[in-house]
């Protein structure tokens, strides 16, 4: 299994819209997107100058449905 990588909110956002995935709304420094077709939820801390940690990719990719492979693929 491929570890994960570092990647910037920015990134993983990019990665969240090719899913299919639209900004809902901010609270914050929380970016939630919404994908219509099934009402799935998923929030991002964004937060400037600062990676995602692996543990909240990993978490935010749980929660978006997203295999880390398919993940690597969208980058």
């Amino acid at each position: 299994m491929p570890s994960i990588p570092t990647v910037s909110a920015r990134k993983f956002i990019k990665v969240l819209q090719k899913k299919g995935f639209v900004l809902h709304r901010v609270t914050g420094s929380h970016h939630i997107f919404v994908r219509k077709a099934d009402q799935l939820s998923v929030s991002v801390p964004v937060h400037a100058g600062r990676d995602l940690s692996h543990g909240i990719t990993r978490s935010i990719l749980k929660d978006a449905e997203i295999t880390l492979e398919e993940f690597l693929q969208l980058l």
